[in-house]
């Protein structure tokens, strides 16, 4: 059996997410409507008459789906900011509220609470997201002494 490489899981996880946030996004401006307005109406000019919320869901979730699934034409796969845990474990916590805001983000939002909590994990334990999207770590060359 091979070791779970964790980083590839919240990857996987984090991809639904924000392909999720996206279509969340695209609902949210045909039937605007705030998560939590069966406590508070306070919060219904976030998403009319102007869609602040479901843009900032639409730009979040093409963010996360660039970030995570790096296409060669954005030049972002090579970059330090693609092989940083540390900077995901920043900016998807914003993603997560701003997703479980909208009504429609609300699966969403706990996608990417666990693909947080999963990319914690891997940062814990040292693991690197490596500079090619996908690949494995490379092994360092132990030198066999005695050996023929």
């Amino acid at each position: 059996m091979g070791k779970l490489i964790k980083n590839h899981w919240a990857r996987l996880i984090v991809l639904t997410a924000s392909i999720y946030q996206i279509a969340a996004a695209l609902e949210g401006f045909f039937w605007p409507k705030v998560f939590w307005d069966f406590l508070t109406t306070n919060l219904d000019p976030a998403v009319r008459p102007i869609p602040i919320l479901q843009i900032l869901n639409l730009l979040l979730g093409i963010l996360g789906l660039a970030w995570e699934w790096p296409l060669p034409i954005f030049a972002f796969a090579q970059t330090a900011m693609h092989r940083s845990i540390e900077a995901r474990l920043a900016v998807y916590p914003l993603s997560a509220l701003a997703a479980l805001l909208l009504y429609q983000g609300t699966n969403p939002g706990i996608y990417y609470l666990i693909g947080l909590g999963v990319y914690f994990w891997a940062f814990s334990e040292g693991e690197m997201v490596c500079p090619v999207p996908w690949s494995l770590p490379r092994r360092k060359s132990a030198k066999r002494v005695g050996h023929v």
